[in-house]
């Protein structure tokens, strides 16, 4: 028993590795940070293809590696925010919101010298990192995967 925890630990320690020096070498390139996003983080991207489980996915993003992907993900946009460059096609959506909600919006994008749209892909992205992470979690615990779950 101790040596299959062992060797799930080392397994996912090399993978952890993998995963993080392949997301360096495209870091390097420099790309768009969406592509960045798309081919490491997305959902065909080389973390959900390294990590398959739920239980593999969430012990990688509380590790090292995954906060240092993170940081690179941040980089890349920051270094991109005013920068035009070529675009990933892109889908328009219309959100009806209070008065009182723009405006709050408008404002804190204004202190952050971003645009309302730049400021709620940053919210949206925030928070469906921190749902699937939230969704990993209880569906570890419960023994279901997030297929099972959306079926």
């Amino acid at each position: 028993m101790a040596t299959k925890t062992h060797d799930d630990t080392a397994q996912a320690t090399h993978g952890a590795t993998a995963v993080l020096e392949v997301a360096e070498r495209l870091y390097s390139m420099r790309p768009e940070w969406v592509v960045f996003f798309r081919e490491v983080l997305g959902v065909d991207g080389l973390v959900r293809r390294a990590f398959r489980t739920p239980e593999t996915l969430v012990r990688f993003e509380c590790s090292p590696a995954y906060a240092r992907i993170r940081e690179m993900l941040d980089d890349l946009r920051t270094q991109q925010r005013d920068r035009p460059a070529e675009r990933e096609t892109q889908r328009v959506v219309t959100v009806r919101m209070p008065k009182s909600l723009h405006e709050s919006l408008k404002a804190e994008a204004e202190e952050m010298r971003v645009s309302i749209n730049t400021l709620c892909i940053s919210k949206l992205i925030k928070m469906l990192d921190d749902t699937d992470r939230r969704d990993l979690a209880l569906d570890t615990r419960a023994g279901g995967s997030a297929d099972q779950r959306i079926a």
